[in-house]
């Protein structure tokens, strides 16, 4: 596991209170492989906790730093039966999961889970549970988004187990939704004709304190159950936070106009537009601040103290997270959450496919490069490092499928140069990655397996391997499609044509830029 930046989990204040018996306790976590959870897991390790996590795809959390120094239960959360194995033995339960990306019911699923997981817990015999929840004003006609995260709040805190509901507003750090829509905004715009919500107040809060409270949150007395806000020392207007954020980044001030027109949903079209952050993200985003979003109270600062030095204040945060986009060292991202509606099945081995409409495209090259070559320009693939054909094309599919609701090409990447399992690379999702190895009975090859997320009538996969072969390495690519009907079949004729462009120069490209660097 790499060194983590502060906090570590490794602080006095924030270090596990062993149990009666002398034993570490138990910390379980719900939402791991998320934004939040890929952070906090790590710094719980640290802290001297046994950790356990429950994930949807135990191969997506054994990928992380952590993932063998973990305890993985296979499951979600709406899973009754993998909740309560989760839930055995276990003193702190951190509940970190939300549907975020939406969905036509995802207020009851969101409830459902709830109630799940507090049921599981008093069962246990749990002594505490952490919910993140979301900063918002007490008399507001609420989102549905913030209005759901108020409702799993009550439900935990009504569960019997103490529970402590963190309530927070904008979350800066690198790799976050929040800190992502005010970086692009600001990058891409010189002028920004913005919503009336702009003048609205807002408390954001570091990523690096989020992390310290809901550290220190396992430490509290049991007897407190309650919900408290939490934020960081400045109170700003959303334009403020994008000229302090063009501040940190050597950019001009900004010019914004407040414009009353601008609903929610056209607003989060716009960022949709601007921004990499798709519009099923956007909107819940934008949503959140059509009030102001201020703590009501410092209730939190008798329960856990701040860090040592104080919390960051909003500029020491952005300069914070530019540097570790800088550095290529983003922890965790909100590019890695699920898409809402996107295929997530794997690809089914070749036997299956008898019987099935299937279409291919496979290219094989030898190159004289060594495997180690051509392996990290494959794994380096998308994002700022591009698809190695035609830029033109692959932003003409890029753009469509941002037009329709699509995740579109500008996603990126967590890194410029790791991948693992899960992780989102403009709109493929990583299923599989085999690193190549040199063993006694022979070599093996490396693969990299991409299922796509980008909106077509059917389910896409693209492979791409790099397998010792002699006098240096055969690159091997493969697309495979299975169409939805007619319009599938027709989809995958329209696209043909291009493929001679798209995937022989792939191939030729990734295999030439092997040579080179080699």
């Amino acid at each position: 596991m790499s060194e983590l930046t502060a906090p570590t989990g490794r602080e006095p204040a924030l270090r596990a209170i062993p149990r009666d018996d002398g034993t570490a306790p138990r910390a379980l976590v719900l939402g791991a492989t998320g934004y939040i959870g890929g952070r906090l897991t790590p710094r719980l390790l640290n802290a001297g906790y046994r950790v356990r996590v429950l994930a949807r795809d135990a191969a997506r959390a054994e990928s992380f730093g952590w993932g063998r120094d973990v305890e993985i239960v296979e499951g979600e959360a709406q899973d009754r039966d993998a909740v309560t194995a989760a839930m055995r033995d276990v003193d702190v339960v951190y509940y970190l999961v939300h549907s975020m990306g939406g969905g036509r019911h995802f207020e009851d699923q969101d409830a459902d889970a709830a109630q799940s997981v507090a049921a599981a817990a008093a069962a246990a015999g749990a002594s505490r549970i952490v919910y993140l929840g979301g900063l918002h004003p007490d008399d507001a006609d609420l989102s549905p988004h913030l209005r759901s995260r108020v409702r799993v709040g009550e439900i935990l805190l009504s569960s019997g187990v103490p529970t402590l509901v963190l309530q927070a507003g904008v979350v800066i750090g690198s790799g976050s939704a929040s800190f992502e829509m005010i970086r692009h905004l600001t990058d891409v715009l010189p002028y920004m004709p913005a919503p009336k919500w702009v003048r609205n107040r807002i408390q954001p809060i570091a990523i690096r304190d989020v992390l310290h409270y809901l550290l220190g949150s396992a430490r509290v007395d049991e007897s407190m159950s309650t919900a408290v806000d939490i934020g960081g020392p400045d109170v700003l207007r959303y334009g403020q936070m994008m000229n302090g954020y063009a501040v940190e980044a050597g950019l001009p001030q900004r010019a914004i106009a407040a414009l009353p027109v601008l609903t929610p949903r056209l607003a989060s079209h716009w960022v949709n537009l601007v921004t990499p952050v798709p519009r099923s993200i956007a909107r819940p985003l934008v949503e959140s601040l059509q009030n102001e979003c201020v703590m009501k109270n410092h209730a939190i600062d008798e329960l856990i103290p701040q860090p040592e030095g104080g919390l960051t204040p909003y500029r020491r945060a952005v300069a914070l997270a530019l540097g570790r986009v800088d550095a290529d060292g983003v922890e965790t991202s909100w590019q890695d959450a699920e898409v809402s509606g996107a295929p997530s099945a794997p690809l089914p081995s070749d036997p299956d496919w008898a019987g099935r409409t299937v279409f291919t495209d496979e290219r094989s090259v030898h190159t004289t490069a060594p495997v180690t070559e051509v392996w990290r320009v494959i794994t380096g693939i998308g994002g700022e490092n591009g698809w190695y054909s035609s830029r033109f094309l692959w932003a003409v599919r890029g753009v469509m499928d941002r037009v329709i609701g699509g995740v579109g090409l500008r996603r990126g990447r967590r890194s410029r140069s790791r991948v693992r399992p899960g992780d989102a690379v403009d709109f493929w999702r990583v299923e599989a990655v085999e690193e190549p190895l040199v063993l006694e009975s022979g070599s093996r090859g490396g693969l990299l397996r991409l299922r796509a997320e980008m909106i077509v009538p059917g389910s896409a996969w693209l492979e791409l391997r790099a397998i010792p072969d002699a006098g240096g390495t055969r690159y091997e690519q493969r697309a495979v499609f299975f169409p939805r009907g007619l319009t599938g079949r027709l989809y995958w004729l329209a696209v043909l044509p291009f493929h001679g462009f798209i995937f022989a120069g792939m191939a030729a490209r990734i295999t030439a830029e092997a040579e080179r660097s080699g």
